[in-house]
């Protein structure tokens, strides 16, 4: 037997393409098109100025950015956990929460990190399938399982399942936890946050990769009730104390005040995603209405993966997943105005060419 034997062997998650070109319309990684507050810039200014800190380990409880989201959510401090990226915080609560012999459920289109966590972590799973048109059905996680994940909206369909809807799928799993991933909840979403005081097996958890456009900074946070927020930090004391650097501390904090900038970005994003789905439409797509950052989109007489290879050869880079039941699907991430444009400028004549329209 020999070293390779015992390795822990997994399919690792693949990401989005990261372009090297400068000339390029990115649309594949659902980043947000528009820069952080600039509130951001004066803490870099900061940090530039004390650099002699960086010597020093951060703050274990990154007291300041977690006192800061509590602030601005409305929440209790022992209510907040923070980690580098929601990914971070994601795979934390895999470890802390999923230690049952029972599977794990999350749907069977959906982030396609949950099954690498599973593996990775021998927690058992089953994919629950969406119905005909993408949307979950609560009735099908009324059943024995050692876990429940929801991405809501969902990715990559952007499609929203009602509060009712999640209430109800919490309600009736008290023994489980529920986590509702919330990466998208800015962008017209609405979030399971009301639910917390009334559900001690609820765990909510955002990012500031999309709505705050912070992706290169790696910040993600988690809502629970105390108990459960403390299990989680026991499991991160336990793994590496200082997960998360002073300079995302520092512009994490700064971003998460500036609330009227925040807000701004989001409109602009829901605007133009508004005018993406009309053209998309016109040109002869298939797509519902997202609640996201980005539109889940078909067209009917020309494969996705066409689209895909003709775009990207022309520096345009959208998503898409060589995976069952979505594989005539692309994810267009929503860029600025401009971006759209050209996305279109590209696209149209392509379509005529191929006497798609």
């Amino acid at each position: 037997m020999g070293w390779e034997d015992k390795v822990r062997k997994v399919v690792p998650y693949t990401p989005g393409e990261q372009p090297k070109a400068a000339d390029v319309v990115k649309l594949n990684t659902n980043e947000n098109p528009y820069p952080p507050s600039p509130a951001v810039a004066e803490a870099a200014a900061r940090i530039a100025a004390e650099t002699d800190r960086l010597r020093l380990y951060p703050d274990p409880k990154i007291s300041d950015l977690v006192n800061a989201i509590a602030d601005v959510y409305g929440v209790r401090r022992d209510e907040v956990f923070v980690g580098v990226g929601s990914d971070d915080v994601l795979a934390m609560l895999f470890m802390t929460f999923f230690n049952s012999d029972k599977p794990i459920l999350f749907p069977d289109i959906t982030y396609s990190f949950y099954d690498v966590w599973a593996d990775m972590l021998r927690i058992p799973y089953e994919k629950v399938p969406l119905d005909e048109h993408f949307h979950i059905r609560p009735g099908d996680y009324k059943r024995e399982n050692g876990g429940i994940v929801i991405a809501n909206p969902n990715a990559p369909t952007g499609a929203l399942l009602p509060l009712t809807a999640i209430e109800e799928i919490v309600a009736a799993n008290p023994d489980s936890v529920v986590i509702v991933d919330e990466a998208y909840v800015d962008f017209n979403g609405v979030t399971a946050l009301p639910l917390l005081d009334r559900y001690d097996n609820l765990v909510i958890t955002q990012t500031f990769s999309k709505s705050r456009s912070m992706a290169g900074l790696r910040i993600g946070y988690a809502f629970g009730n105390a108990p459960l927020i403390k299990y989680l930090n026991d499991v991160k004391y336990s793994f590496n104390s200082y997960t998360m650097s002073w300079p995302a501390i520092l512009m994490g904090t700064a971003e998460v005040l500036d609330t009227e900038h925040f807000g701004d970005n989001c409109r602009k994003i829901v605007r133009t995603r508004a005018k993406t789905t009309e053209r998309l439409r016109t040109l002869g797509f298939c797509l519902e209405d997202s609640c996201s950052n980005f539109v889940f989109a078909t067209h009917p007489r020309v494969s996705a993966k066409e689209i895909f290879d003709y775009l990207r050869a022309n520096n345009i880079f959208v998503r898409w997943f060589n995976q069952d039941r979505i594989r005539e699907y692309l994810r267009i991430s929503i860029g600025t105005d401009a971006d759209m444009d050209r996305f279109f400028a590209v696209l149209t004549p392509f379509l005529q060419e191929k006497g798609a329209l």
